[in-house]
C-alpha cells in the first residue's frame, strides 16, 4: 500500500516538473526578414531583445573614442564597456556557433548596420581591423566577389566610401543613398540604399497615402531591386498605416523602435 502511494506521488511530481520545464522552454522565434531594430542599443538588452522578437537586422551607432569603437546615440551616452565587440560581435559569434553557423537556425540572413558618428577615415580604419577579427562570421568581399556568411555588415553614417571601394578585401557593404542609383555602382559594394523618408515624402502615416506618393515609393523600391539592392527608410512614422505601405511596396527593411508591436504586425501579414 505504501509503495503504491509512493509511486503515485512520484509520478505526479515527475509530471508536474516536466510540465513546468516545458513551460519554461522559450518558444521558437520566427525570423522576420523585414524587421530592422533602429537604435537597437537603446533597448534594455541590446541585440538580444531584437533577436527574441525575430528581427533580422539591427542598427548600432559607433564612435571612435580612445581607440575603442563605443556604442551610443550621442557622445554623452558613451561608456567604456559598451563596445561594438562586446554588445554585438561577440554575442553574435557565440550564438552562431550554438546555432550551427547561423544567427537563426535554418539559414535566414542577418544584417548589422553600423552607423559611424565620428570622422569617416579614422573610424573606418579602426573598424576594419576589428571586423577582420570576426572573419569567421562576417560576409567578406574579395576582389569584387562576395562570400556570404552568417552576418553581413553595412556601413552607414560617415562612410569612407572611396577607401572601401579601393580595398581588395573588405568586411562591410556601403549603405547608399537614392542618388547612388543614378550611377549604378556595383551591388556588392552598395548592397543597400537608405533614405530619409521626410526628404522624399510628405505623407506621415495619417489618413490615406496620396496616390502620387505611393507610386513614387513603388518606383523607388523597384529601381533599387532592379539593381540588386535592398532598400530602407529612416524617419518613418511609427504606426501600422506606415508599416503596411512599406510592407506592401516591398521595402526590404522597415525601421522601428517598437519591437513587440512590429513583431505582431509582421506575423499578422503572414497569416
Amino acid at each position: 500500500m505504501r509503495w503504491g502511494v509512493f509511486c503515485l506521488l512520484f509520478c505526479a511530481a515527475f509530471c508536474a516538473a516536466s510540465s513546468l520545464s516545458r513551460a519554461a522552454e522559450p518558444a521558437v522565434v520566427k525570423p522576420l526578414p523585414q524587421a530592422h531594430a533602429h537604435n537597437d542599443y537603446e533597448h534594455a538588452r541590446p541585440l538580444f531583445d531584437a533577436l527574441d522578437h525575430g528581427f533580422c537586422s539591427v542598427e548600432a551607432d559607433i564612435w571612435l573614442a580612445d581607440g575603442q569603437l563605443l556604442i551610443g546615440h550621442d557622445r554623452k551616452d558613451l561608456k567604456p564597456g559598451r563596445t561594438l565587440e562586446g554588445l554585438y560581435l561577440d554575442p553574435l559569434r557565440e550564438r552562431i556557433k550554438a546555432n550551427g553557423g547561423r544567427v537563426y537556425r535554418g539559414g535566414r540572413e542577418f544584417y548589422l548596420l553600423i552607423d559611424v558618428k565620428t570622422e569617416a577615415e579614422a573610424t573606418y580604419a579602426a573598424l576594419d581591423q576589428v571586423l577582420a577579427n570576426y572573419a569567421d562570421i562576417l560576409t567578406v568581399t574579395r576582389d569584387e566577389k562576395v562570400e556570404s556568411k552568417a552576418v553581413t555588415a553595412i556601413l552607414s553614417g560617415y562612410r569612407a566610401s572611396d577607401t572601401i571601394a579601393k580595398q581588395a578585401v573588405h568586411y562591410v557593404g556601403i549603405d547608399g543613398r537614392p542618388e547612388n542609383l543614378d550611377g549604378n555602382p556595383p551591388a556588392e559594394l552598395y548592397p543597400w540604399i537608405s533614405a530619409n523618408w521626410t526628404l522624399l515624402f510628405k505623407w506621415n502615416g495619417e489618413e490615406m497615402i496620396p496616390a502620387a506618393e505611393r507610386q513614387k515609393l513603388q518606383s523607388l523600391v523597384k529601381r533599387a531591386h532592379d539593381q540588386g539592392r535592398k532598400i530602407r527608410f529612416w524617419s518613418t512614422a511609427e504606426n501600422q498605416a506606415m508599416w503596411k505601405e512599406l510592407f506592401d511596396a516591398g521595402v526590404d527593411y522597415i525601421n522601428t523602435d517598437k519591437l513587440d508591436e512590429f513583431q505582431k504586425f509582421l506575423l499578422m501579414q503572414r497569416r
